[in-house]
């Protein structure tokens, strides 16, 4: 130890790169964090332009997040505008079964006055509706945070009937599934795809338990893996 601090005596202080960041480095250094706080900035700004008094964010009709889904319209009162994952990362698929038909649930999705959609119903014979963006939030899981972090995906039938979960369905819900947690990273488990009975607050108890869980994931990381 000491023969080093004698091989560094003879050296002007700051001379040596060992000494400490250089001035070039440190002008570099600076540079880079105003092009990266620059670009943060711009950033935050595309995304918050549309909020803008007056400004709305473009949208086209009928664009699908789902290339085999059908798009049908909810009611706007049913969900309100996002940009998501900008301002709200999604992290959460939430499942639900719709308690009645599928042409039942996606009428009561565009009645302004039900207050609830979700952004996918999913028919028996495996037939997928968008209803409502994935970047934005719909109501469907009975609580804001949840809301706001999650897709939601309908599924026609009763809870207390297993043979309306038919293989159709599941298979044409877990490629999804796979397709929604492919696109934002979210891990395919079982803590984040979630029934409706498990956000916290509700008082839904979708799926029901005859909902095959280990099933279900099981296709859903096959469905992914492909």
């Amino acid at each position: 130890m000491g023969t080093k601090e004698t091989a560094g005596a003879g050296r002007s202080a700051g001379t040596g790169p060992e000494h400490g960041v250089s001035r070039r480095g440190l002008l570099i250094g600076a540079a880079v964090t105003a092009v990266g706080t620059a670009a943060l900035a711009r950033e935050k700004l595309e995304h918050a332009w549309w909020r803008l008094p007056g400004v709305e964010k473009p949208r086209r009709p009928g664009e699908l997040d789902y290339a085999p889904a059908r798009w049908t319209a909810a009611s706007p009162a049913n969900w309100r505008r996002a940009d998501r994952p900008a301002d709200y990362a999604i992290d959460r698929v939430v499942i639900h079964v719709t308690q009645g038909s599928f042409r039942g649930a996606v009428r009561v999705f565009q009645d302004p006055g039900h207050g609830a959609a979700a952004h996918y119903v999913v028919r028996k014979d495996g037939h997928v509706t968008q209803m409502i963006r994935e970047l934005d939030v719909a109501f469907h899981a009975g609580n804001k945070s949840y809301n706001e972090r999650s897709v939601g995906i309908e599924h026609e039938g009763f809870v207390d009937r297993p043979q309306d979960f038919t293989a159709a369905m599941y298979e044409a819900s877990a490629r999804l599934s796979a397709t929604i947690c492919g696109r934002y990273r979210i891990p395919v488990d079982r803590t984040h795809i979630i029934g409706h009975v498990e956000v916290p607050g509700t008082d839904h108890t979708d799926p029901g338990p005859h909902w095959d869980w280990d099933r279900y994931i099981e296709l859903v990381r096959a469905a992914g893996a492909r």
